[in-house]
């Protein structure tokens, strides 16, 4: 540990989420914390893109965590989902030395030997939102299951489609091992419950919503007799949803997506987006940054644990090195304005 007075700052921590006073300083790097920056814990968090709601509310949550923690925390992204930009990204937070390194990479196995020189260094390593699960980080914060994930998708998407019938999925970076997973629960769900069912075709469009338009409607155009759309992530989800909209086949094909609520509200409200499925994206920020002062203070998680007032049930697996926020939300008509991002 390279800052001198972990013990007061871990205090802190082990208390609950006590506010510390006068916590509202802000660094360039998006981040906030108590007086004495050269005394704070800096946990570094590096997205698989800025600039998108989703990481945006991922970095709304990092903050206020270094606010009522009273670490440092940095939110530092590319401007595209590109693996090259995103390593170069962490190879300069690691020049800088921080005492915490998160990443949500776009690429796992690149990223890899990466983490493993920034751990050579003596900086402690984690992943979040999405994992490198062969690389040497120390915790993967893990926003829901991807058996959760997969199957809140398939059984929100066949409802709609009233059980049958063909659909296709836009994902985004073909590497990411998130999205991945849940597509391959998706394709065992599909089969063993929804036998009049058929996924018939999977296309990347990157973390590019216009890109995932162009691709949804290629797909219609592609199969005539398309029922339904899945957009794997967060960019892709508002995307087939506007694809359908434009294609003027509200009611013939139907979607959902792993969307934000507010970009995703006009669709649920026109009928072109059945359900999005997420979680609650600040939460995830906050554990993001809470595990980070965990893992840097040396103190072990236990197998539940109380990380504020509204995360009191966060499981740890040790085995898998896991500490998962939730189950997964559907977001709907009904819900949607719950949640400003």
């Amino acid at each position: 540990m390279r800052r001198r007075s972990i013990t007061t700052v871990l205090a802190v921590a082990t208390a609950g989420v006590l506010a510390l006073a006068g916590c509202t300083q802000q660094n360039p790097g998006g981040g906030g914390g108590g007086d004495g920056g050269e005394d704070r814990v800096t946990v570094a968090f590096v997205p698989k893109l800025q600039g998108i709601p989703y990481f945006e509310a991922m970095n709304t949550g990092g903050q206020k965590a270094a606010q009522e923690l009273g670490i440092e925390w940095i939110y530092r992204g590319a401007s595209t989902a590109d693996p090259g930009a995103q390593t170069e990204i962490v190879n300069s937070l690691i020049q800088q030395r921080v005492d915490v390194l998160v990443v949500a990479p776009n690429d796992p196995d690149s990223m890899a030997p990466v983490l493993q020189e920034a751990a050579d260094q003596g900086i402690k390593v984690m992943t979040s939102d999405t994992d490198a699960p062969n690389s040497v980080r120390e915790v993967f914060v893990n926003q829901a299951t991807a058996e959760g994930i997969g199957t809140a998708l398939t059984d929100a998407l066949l409802e709609a489609m009233g059980g049958e019938g063909k659909y296709a999925i836009v994902s985004c970076g073909q590497t990411a091992a998130n999205l991945n997973s849940w597509i391959e629960v998706q394709k065992r769900v599909t089969a063993e419950k929804y036998p009049n069912a058929e996924i018939v075709d999977i296309v990347y469009a990157g973390e590019d919503e216009a890109q995932s338009v162009t691709m949804a409607k290629d797909l219609m155009n592609a199969h005539p007799d398309l029922k339904g759309l899945v957009g794997e992530c967060t960019a892709s989800a508002p995307g087939v949803a506007k694809a359908v909209t434009e294609a003027g086949k509200i009611g013939q094909v139907f979607t959902v997506g792993l969307g934000t609520p507010q970009s995703m509200k006009q669709y649920l409200e026109n009928g072109s987006s059945s359900a999005a499925i997420l979680w609650d994206v600040e939460q995830l920020g906050y554990l993001t940054a809470w595990a980070g002062l965990q893992v840097a203070s040396g103190t072990p998680f236990q197998e539940t644990n109380k990380v504020n007032d509204q995360l009191t049930d966060v499981k740890w697996f040790p085995e898998e090195k896991m500490l998962l926020l939730g189950e997964p939300l559907r977001i709907t008509t009904d819900n949607v304005n719950d949640y400003q991002y």
